[in-house]
């Protein structure tokens, strides 16, 4: 009965498993251990197999190839995930330059404007207005919401972020309300 190379054998299975679950986002965390068990298996079986006490050298090889192979796009999901946090992180400690713009033919309107968490609320007595801000985070242009009163009248918001126009919107009559969001 010729020697066999069950330790081969795993390894490869290791490293076909491995670099099956290596390129899925997230779930590809399982694929470490079993690349680096299956390379080290297939190492093993390999020298088994050179020591005589196995057969399946091709396989053991195979399993070397997939576990290295497995662990190859392992690393290079770790070079994938932290540029992409990287990007994230620097977007969101970004400054941007905002501009916060009302024009319109109302009277004692309620304005409020600023970051999504930071609102800050004014009552302007009459149009046009504006405010040039610094905003971080992940929506730079925040929010601006103008109101009419009980006069009425008609009122536009427009959010201009680093000197590009990301929302305009208009409304009209008695307290018609024009919502603009900044992303």
């Amino acid at each position: 009965m010729p020697p066999r190379n069950g330790i081969g054998v795993t390894g490869f299975v290791l490293g076909l498993v491995g670099l099956v679950f290596s390129p899925i986002p997230f779930v590809g965390v399982i694929a470490w251990p079993l690349v680096i068990l299956g390379l080290i298996f297939s190492i093993i079986g390999l020298i088994r197999v050179k020591n005589g006490k196995a057969s399946n050298k091709g396989l053991s090889i195979t399993g070397i190839a997939l576990s290295a192979l497995g662990l190859v796009v392992c690393v290079v999901w770790i070079f994938v995930f932290n540029a992409a946090v990287n990007e994230v992180n620097n977007e969101i400690n970004r400054t941007a330059k905002v501009s916060y713009e009302v024009t319109g033919d109302a009277t004692n309107v309620e304005v409020i404007y600023g970051e999504v968490l930071n609102p800050v609320t004014e009552t302007v007595p009459a149009l046009p207005w504006n405010k040039e801000v610094e905003n971080k985070g992940v929506y730079k242009g925040g929010t601006l919401t103008v109101t009419t009163g009980e006069t009425g009248g008609s009122v536009t918001c427009k959010i201009t972020v680093d000197g590009a126009v990301v929302s305009t919107k208009t409304a009209s009559g008695e307290f018609a309300m024009a919502a603009c969001t900044g992303v």
